[in-house]
């Protein structure tokens, strides 16, 4: 069953009108949203989360990405030994990022979505809105300076500007929709080429405002006056090529086991175009792939899709303590963010598989619905497998 708009907090956040956006922006047409409010993503990320992540956290390589004039720097200039007791050689360096953030370096803090709660939150949120993964890098320029030059990224992004002004400049692509094997390094004259003509869009983001483009345009940004920072949520969408790629890996599954179709070619072929036998393999392949049953490849992507993010985050500390204090009217529910359903008597999901087949199939259902339900409801063996698998939380 697809979900109401009004359920889809994340992106309403972003959007606004959901069912407008997906109707006439989502995959089409970059969209420029104003701000409502100034500090409209600071309970995202701030100046003071930025400094908190470089200084304080302990940060790693490749979390932290370092360029200037469009160059991307080795990791060896702004990483540094942890000091006694890390053994860690590669931890992000606050003294280098500061001298090469004030020669004009721009800071990429990457994969947010899997350090810095707030993003955690939101990003998990967001896919589910979307119903596509999705992860955040940061962007910190500084005054005056471009980070990269015109490119286009091989997944949709919804730019967030966090502080300071950005002026932004959109191009058509030179390629609509690219996939993800088809980057922008592959067509360097055919960007630039198209870097030299007029903009199809030119807007200054202000904090606050919020940046929509689709996978393939062509972008360039350059920070104004002050420290720019700004959000890049990148929406790795699910596209029919991927649909294609599961029928045709279950057509080949179908084939294999098609005695004549393992058959040798004829003695001494040339692989000419006349030896290949094509319109007879050519013919039963359509056979294979007008035989295949849609919910098949279904749940294939339902279960490369469960790869792509993961669960909400969980506290082993907290987990171990439920799983000693159960007791029949403990409430439990879902981990958020599971991706879960049911195969046969298997509830599987992004954190594993349990069998619930001694589960009725009301409480399976009130369950993977979000409810709370108990122990007794379970069954004591039941809810202690599904606690030490991480698939229940207290509820």
């Amino acid at each position: 069953m697809a979900t109401a708009p009004e359920e889809r907090p994340a992106l309403i956040r972003l959007v606004g009108d959901v069912t407008a956006f997906a109707t006439s922006t989502w995959s089409r047409q970059p969209e420029l949203r104003s701000a409502a409010d100034a500090d409209g993503f600071a309970d995202l990320l701030d100046e003071a989360a930025v400094d908190e992540l470089l200084s304080e956290r302990g940060l790693r390589t490749p979390f932290l990405r370092v360029a200037k004039d469009g160059r991307t720097l080795p990791g060896s200039a702004f990483t540094a030994p942890g000091g006694v007791g890390a053994g860690v050689a590669d931890q992000v360096s606050d003294d280098k990022l500061s001298a090469l953030f004030t020669d004009g370096s721009t800071l990429v803090l990457q994969a947010l979505h899997r350090v810095w709660p707030p993003l955690i939150d939101f990003c998990q949120q967001l896919a589910a809105d979307l119903g596509h993964p999705v992860q955040a890098n940061a962007y910190v320029t500084p005054p005056q300076n471009q980070g990269f030059d015109d490119h286009y990224d091989v997944h949709d992004v919804f730019v967030l500007q966090v502080a300071g002004r950005k002026k932004w400049s959109i191009r058509p692509p030179v390629l609509p929709a690219p996939l993800r094997d088809q980057p922008w390094t592959d067509r360097r004259d055919a960007v630039g080429r198209a870097a030299a003509e007029e903009p199809l869009l030119e807007a200054t983001l202000e904090p606050g405002d919020s940046l929509y483009l689709p996978r393939g345009h062509l972008h360039s940004a350059v920070a104004l006056g002050e420290v720019s920072i700004h959000l890049t949520l990148g929406v790795h969408t699910w596209t029919r090529h991927a649909v294609a790629e599961e029928l045709a890996a279950l057509a080949l599954d179908a084939l294999a086991d098609d005695e004549e179709m393992r058959g040798s070619l004829a003695l001494g072929t040339t692989l000419g175009a006349g030896e290949l036998d094509a319109e007879q393999v050519t013919a039963r392949l359509l056979d294979a792939l007008s035989s295949i049953d849609p919910a098949v490849v279904s749940e294939r992507l339902r279960s490369r899709r469960r790869g792509t993010q993961r669960a909400a985050p969980l506290g082993p500390l907290a987990q171990h303590a439920l799983a000693e204090s159960l007791t029949d009217t403990t409430a439990l529910r879902l981990r958020d963010h599971l991706d879960a359903g049911l195969e046969a008597d298997n509830l599987c999901s992004r954190a594993g598989t349990v069998s619930v087949a001694g589960v009725p199939d009301d409480v399976r259902d009130s369950l993977l619905a979000g409810e709370v339900v108990t122990t007794a409801e379970l069954g004591e063996a039941a809810a202690r497998a599904l606690v030490a698998a991480g698939l229940v939380v207290a509820g």
